[in-house]
This record gives structure tokens, C-alpha cells and sequence, in this order.
């Protein structure tokens, strides 16, 4: 098997993959992604600089498994959907869920991170990828709009300047007759912070959007369903898999909620 070579630049969106390849290896893990650790065997990089410990995994997985349980209950609804998967970076998530051959799924990124996915997923029925800034909006014309919707961002709202953001959202909502949206926002805080994240001071990227209700997002006509603070994104079920470690920082957090709000994971219906 091939081996795919990452430059340092694009290695930092593996952080992530390699944190969910790390839980996948637990005797019981949270995400269960056989998917990324396969990926993470294809690839030609340190993966051990990357500094992540099963300890550390856990904060990536904390956030992927509200937004996976929210999408799937929604594909059981709406077997007909189309997803739409904004900014997936290197997430395995269409192989997570495994939706139904009913369900067209469309992943977008930046053109080479796309040739990146192409070269290190396996092909699969009904899956499509788009290479495309998500706000150049022409890839919207190869996405049918003759169905539900459902619309997925991890970690990528944060990084939208707010005008294009907000005209993200607006031709969304446009496009389809109805859906949802499934994603993470950081709050004005986080963006000021944002030098102290390390995933963010390695990429070398920047922060623009942050929002600090998510009933904002109701301006854009969308209605706001469920919102899930940091406290919150770990069902008991998932808490017991945690280190006595991680569960402690969990439930001290709720009393800071500074630390609590900064990041939160939003559901919302249009």
C-alpha cells in the first residue's frame, strides 16, 4: 500500500485525524473510527510529534461524538438527505456514520485537501467530494436541492470572516427546502484568545468569527433547536469511558464558565 506524503503545512489538519485514530485503538472507545486509524496507516508522517497521548485524544473525540449522534438521528428521520459537510478537512465522518445508499453525501474542502482525501479514503457509493473554498459559493450548483438537508461544520465556523459567514449561512438556507445544521462556534472570548490554542498557533491560521449566543444564528433563518457547552458535551455514557483525569476538568468546568462557554455545538432547524 502506498504510502501518502504530507508537507508540514497540511500535516496540521492531522492532528485531529490521528486523535480519533488513537481512541479507535481503545478497548472501548468513544468514536469507534476504524477509518482514521486505517488513514493514519497510509500516511508517511511522525505522527508521535504531533504531542497527542490517549489522554489528550479525548478532547478531540468530546466534540465529533454530540455532532455524530445529532446527524445521525437526523438520517434516521430523513433517510433522503443530502449532507453537506462543510470544511472536512481530513474527518472520516461519512464513514462513521455509514448513512443509508438513500443519502448523498457531499464533502468540501480546499481543492488540495480533496486530492489529499482521494488519495487516502476508499471510494464509496453516493459520496461525493467538492474541492472549493466553502465560500466560493459556485460549489452550491453541483449539491441537489431537491431534498432535506443536513449541514455539518466541525471546527470551521471559527475561521469564516463574519460577513462570509453569515452569507454562507443566508444561501444555505435558501438553497434547500428544509434541514438542519449541525456545528461548533467559539465566542468572542475564544477569538481574542485564540493565540493560546495550540492547533491554532501551529497552522499559523487566524480566528474571525466568534458568537457569543447561538441564537444569532436565527437572523439567517435558522431556529435554533439544541446548544451544548463545553460542560455538557459528554453523555454519561461517554463520561464513564473518560479518565478519572478528564472527568474531573468536565465537572470543574461547569463552575468556570469562562472556560465552559467558549466553545459551544449548536443545532438548529430551517
Amino acid at each position: 500500500m502506498e504510502k501518502v506524503h504530507f508537507t508540514e503545512e497540511k500535516a496540521t489538519m492531522l492532528a485531529t485525524l490521528y486523535g480519533r485514530a488513537l481512541d479507535s485503538r481503545l478497548d472501548d472507545p468513544i468514536l469507534g473510527d476504524r477509518a482514521a486509524d486505517d488513514a493514519v496507516r497510509r500516511i508517511d508522517y511522525d505522527f508521535p510529534k504531533l504531542g497527542l497521548t490517549g489522554e489528550r485524544a479525548s478532547a478531540v473525540v468530546l466534540r465529533a461524538k454530540p455532532i455524530d449522534d445529532w446527524a445521525a438521528e437526523y438520517l434516521v428521520k430523513r433517510p433522503d438527505a443530502v449532507v453537506v459537510h462543510l470544511g472536512c478537512g481530513m474527518d472520516s465522518r461519512v464513514y462513521r456514520l455509514d448513512p443509508p445508499p438513500t443519502v448523498e453525501w457531499f464533502d468540501i474542502d480546499y481543492p488540495e485537501v480533496v486530492e489529499l482525501r482521494r488519495k487516502i479514503f476508499p471510494e464509496r457509493e453516493h459520496y461525493h467530494t467538492i474541492g472549493s473554498s466553502v465560500t466560493d459559493f459556485d460549489w452550491l450548483d453541483q449539491v441537489p436541492s431537491d431534498r432535506p438537508a443536513l449541514i455539518v461544520a466541525e471546527g470551521l465556523t471559527m475561521y469564516l470572516k463574519p460577513e462570509d459567514g453569515a452569507e454562507l449561512l443566508r444561501r444555505l438556507v435558501a438553497k434547500f427546502p428544509s434541514g438542519e445544521l449541525i456545528c461548533d462556534v467559539f465566542n468572542r472570548l475564544g477569538i481574542k484568545l485564540q493565540k493560546i490554542n495550540p492547533v491554532v498557533r501551529k497552522s499559523g491560521a487566524t480566528l474571525y468569527w466568534g458568537v457569543d449566543d447561538p441564537r444569532e444564528f436565527e437572523r439567517y433563518g435558522l431556529d435554533l433547536m439544541s446548544s451544548l457547552d463545553a460542560s455538557e458535551w459528554a453523555t454519561p455514557d461517554v463520561m464513564a469511558r473518560l479518565s478519572p483525569a478528564t472527568r474531573m476538568q468536565l465537572r470543574m468546568s461547569k463552575y468556570l464558565p469562562v472556560v465552559r462557554t467558549m466553545a459551544r455545538i449548536g443545532r438548529w432547524r430551517f
